[in-house]
């Protein structure tokens, strides 16, 4: 569909950069190997001069947090067992713990929830540095209390996806002026009718579409090349958006 990895999942993108915006885990028991697989994509589009971009998503800190309500049985067993998944999780499990929960990609934004202005901080750099602050030194109890994991922030936020569009509008361009970025891209709120959602004229967009088995299997990539944004379905049906 979007062309950036072989029938084997190896990375044959060359220099695109791919994004994924978090949500990995908690989506049924395969959670290792699709880590695994993005890990082994990183490394593979850095020799061609591409690169792969995973972020946080709120189902990422939920775990590190050790809220299990969305882990089944099976992705248990896939660790070994539970303390065994605790311990992956843990502070000592840094390889998660080091991922950013937004990116700023030749202009375009990044991140799972969404980003309200209270937390558009200077910089993308400044708002990763925060998150990674708390994710390495604050025990799972602790990380309940921080703001930025909290409703309005980065990895919860569901403005975009949900409020009406004069609002949503006038919120993100207090957001993208801030951060000198162009459009936005978000996940975590699903998109029932398999769709990516496009917004204020093609400033922002909701590409969460349920790509796992658990949330019905759609599947959808965003693709942009210079100012143009395509949707590419795996029917084959692309949808210029913007």
């Amino acid at each position: 569909m979007a062309n950036v990895t072989d029938p084997s999942g190896n990375w044959v993108g060359n220099d695109t950069i791919f994004v994924q915006t978090g949500d990995i885990v908690d989506r049924g028991p395969d959670t290792i190997e699709l880590y695994k697989m993005m890990h082994r994509l990183q490394f593979q589009a850095s020799w061609t001069g591409g690169a792969v971009v995973p972020l946080l998503g709120n189902h990422e800190v939920m775990n590190m947090m050790e809220d299990y309500r969305y882990v089944t049985e099976d992705d248990v067993k896939s660790f070994g067992g539970l303390e065994e998944r605790k311990q992956a999780w843990s502070r000592e499990g840094t390889y998660l713990r080091t991922l950013n929960i937004t990116a700023l990609v030749n202009g375009t934004l990044f991140l799972h929830g969404g980003l309200h202005p209270k937390w558009a901080l200077p910089s993308v750099e400044t708002l990763n540095l925060e998150a990674r602050n708390h994710l390495l030194t604050k025990t799972p109890a602790e990380l309940w209390n921080v703001p930025l994991f909290g409703g309005d922030g980065p990895l919860w936020y569901r403005g975009y996806a949900m409020d009406g569009e004069d609002t949503v509008c006038s919120v993100l361009d207090k957001v993208l002026s801030i951060l000198k970025a162009n459009r936005m891209v978000i996940g975590h709120t699903p998109q029932r009718d398999g769709r990516i959602l496009s917004r204020c004229k093609g400033r922002v967009f909701v590409i969460d579409v349920g790509i796992s088995r658990v949330y019905g299997g759609n599947a959808a990539a965003l693709e942009i090349v210079g100012d143009r944004v395509k949707a590419l379905y795996p029917s084959g049906k692309v949808v210029q958006l913007a």
